[in-house]
């Protein structure tokens, strides 16, 4: 095939590693999103993330886990909403941060950012096999029911050993 249409998220369908995790959600407290994210993944305090990271930088995200064991893997992505993303991930039944765009008008996602770089609001969540953590709620649901479905995304990471050979 001269050009492909899409990429699949991880290339080899069986491997996995954090299936039997138990996680623990933390309720978001401020924009605080990607600190109670790697929180919720280490079973640790946002505490423990807050000063450490760039909320903007997935690579500062990825060095805060080194500490424990694990680091993030990209996941090819591009614009389209969650829910043509949830079969794959679903049927790769592992550990997950998925991001995307909550903008109060759809259409700010398209438009060129601010003087500053701001384009518009986001959010993170974790996705554990087939449940999704949201610290904005501190609940916890089953993937296909989460209000993310008809969202932009912004990125997607695979949880993975700091053994692995890919990641950031």
């Amino acid at each position: 095939m001269l050009y492909n249409y899409k990429s699949f998220l991880w290339q080899k369908k069986d491997e996995s590693f954090y299936r039997d995790l138990h996680l623990n959600p933390k309720l978001q407290i401020g924009p605080r999103c990607v600190a109670n994210t790697l929180a919720t993944i280490t079973n640790k305090s946002v505490a423990d993330f807050e000063e450490k990271i760039n909320t903007q930088d997935p690579a500062s995200w990825s060095i805060a886990l080194e500490k424990y064991g694990m680091k993030l893997a990209y996941c090819p992505t591009d614009v389209r909403k969650m829910k043509y993303y949830i079969s794959e991930l679903l049927l790769l039944d592992d550990l997950f941060t998925i991001s995307y765009y909550s903008p109060r008008n759809p259409e700010m996602i398209f438009k060129d950012p601010s003087e500053n770089g701001w384009i518009c609001g986001s959010h993170i969540v974790v996705l554990h096999r087939n449940k999704i953590y949201d610290s904005a709620t501190g609940l916890i649901c089953l993937a296909e029911n989460h209000d993310s479905m008809n969202s932009y995304i912004k990125r997607i990471f695979r949880v993975i050993p700091l053994s692995h050979s890919r990641g950031l």
